[in-house]
Formats: C-alpha cells, structure tokens, sequence
C-alpha cells in the first residue's frame, strides 16, 4: 500500500473517492485510489492485493526478530487516557547517547482501545494496524537529532463544556510536562539549551508492507521500532517494524517526511492524515484541516 499526501483536507466537507481496477491477474490485483474534495485530489493511494498461499509449495523465508529484552507492557503510563481509539506504550529511545542518528531507535508498545468485533474479520485488524502505524513515526527524525518540540493539548473541552484559559494553560502545562518525561526535556523545560526548533514537518508518502496478515490482532499489544536511514535537503526518510508480541513481523512501514527547522516561540500540533504544522511567531492564521 503506498500512500501520498498532496494536499490538506476539510474534515468539514465529504471525501469523494475514486477507484480504478488497474489489473485482475490469477494472484495478484492492483488498485488505485484518488480522495478528492473541491474537485482536487489530496490523496491518492496504489494498494497490490495477494491471493493467499500462492506462493507455492516451497517457499524462501526469513524475518527480522522481535528485539531481545522487551516486556509487554504490565502498569498503565498515562498514555491509556485520552480519546484516541489506540493506546500508546513509548519506551525510551535506544542508543539515545549515541552521535550517529542513524542508529538511534524509537521504540513503543501498541493496541487498539478496546475490542475489535470477531463481524470485522483479520480485515478490520488490518485496517487498525494501518491507522496504528503513523504513530509516533513522524516525529522520528526529530527525535534522533534531539529537536526541539511541543505541541499543544489535543482539546479545549472539558465534560462537554469549553474551557476557561486557566483550564488551558493548567491542560497545557501538564501535557508538556509528560511529553517531557517521555522523550527526555524534562531538565530543559524552556530550551535554554537552544536546540534547533521544528518549523514544519509533513508526511510526504507512507507506505505500509502487510507480511502475516492473520498473525495478529490490533487489540492486543504490537510492538513498534523506528530508525530512519537517511536525511538531508529538508527531507528525511523512516522506517518501521511492526511486531506481534509473539514475535512475529507483522508489517515493514515506509514514510518521506518533509522538515523544515525555524525558530518559533509558538507551536500547534494538527494531527490528520500524519500532517504537523507549526503556528509562527507572527501570529495565528486559520487552518485548512
């Protein structure tokens, strides 16, 4: 499945998708997929489809083993709160001291929120794996070259009602503060180190290989591990492993992210379709997510 990102979305107008049957062979079939709002297309994907067991009787195998030393995840974090329909285990990143960001790893733990209905089939675990792998992953190149970064919270609401702006700044205060905990600021609140600052990071494509598509359930724990091989020219490339707990190589992620360092005193997280965009120092502007 390869996916490209080419223009931002309105999460307030329908999504008109568009699919062309490309190839109908004996084991595979192909797809495109073009998302479309306003006339323009802001999405588009190929997806290659595999008749299972069709690779004969005799088959070359091989995989990348589950990490040693790992511990699924036994005493919540804080992560479980919240609204997202997954929940999120972040380990800290291995090889952290070292001076070559390539071999740095981001690693967590994750699960769908919940339990997927037996109705769904393996698709909809399928489909929980794909929404599952964007994240955590943009933001890997960042957190190798150690750049500095906060967002904001994810909601200004609170039983239903608006908040007040002490209810913000208090929201806002403790997610930086767990944010710091997870990914190693907490000594540096105000970066008085003078990190180079994020000014834009983007998904350019995301591109996700299913290798055991019945081997896992998105309900229980996976375990995630993120490297990027590769950045320069304001581009950076990721790549990800996808574990079941048993041990298993579930999926090999792809993702080109666009990032641009600037300095900004202000930053808005915009989470949708793994786009992140920075609010600049003169000023608010409204969003086209």
């Amino acid at each position: 499945m390869h996916c490209y990102f080419v223009l931002a979305g309105d999460a307030e107008i329908p999504v008109m998708y568009y699919v062309e049957h490309v190839r109908e062979g004996k084991s595979f079939a192909t797809r495109t997929v073009q998302a479309r709002q306003r006339g323009k297309c802001i999405f588009t994907t190929t997806m290659s489809f595999v008749r299972e067991k069709s690779g004969g009787k005799k088959t070359i195998n091989h995989a990348v083993p589950l990490p040693e030393g790992l511990d699924k995840p036994s005493v919540p974090n804080g992560e479980e709160e919240g609204e997202s329909p997954f929940i999120s285990h972040r380990i800290e990143i291995l090889n952290r001291d070292s001076k070559h960001p390539h071999e740095k790893r981001t690693r967590q733990w994750i699960k769908a929120r919940g339990r997927i209905s037996e109705a769904g089939g393996h698709e909809a675990h399928l489909s929980a794996l794909a929404y599952m792998s964007d994240s955590y992953f943009i933001g890997t190149i960042s957190r190798i070259h150690d750049l500095w970064r906060f967002g904001a919270p994810s909601s200004n609401k609170k039983d239903g009602k608006e908040s007040t702006l002490n209810d913000d700044m208090a929201q806002r205060e403790a997610y930086v503060k767990k944010l710091k905990e997870f990914e190693g600021f907490g000594h540096d609140l105000n970066n008085e180190a003078g990190r180079p600052e994020i000014g834009m990071m983007v998904s350019l494509d995301h591109t996700i290989y299913f290798h055991e598509p019945r081997a896992f359930r998105a309900d229980e724990w996976m375990f995630t591990e993120m490297f990027s091989p590769w950045s320069g020219d304001g581009r950076g490339v990721v790549t990800q492993h996808m574990f079941a707990a048993d041990g298993t190589l579930v999926a090999t992620c792809f993702q080109e992210v666009r990032i641009v360092c600037s300095k900004i005193v202000w930053m808005i997280l915009i989470f949708f379709q793994g786009v992140v965009r920075l609010k600049e120092e003169r000023g608010p502007k409204s969003s086209k997510l």
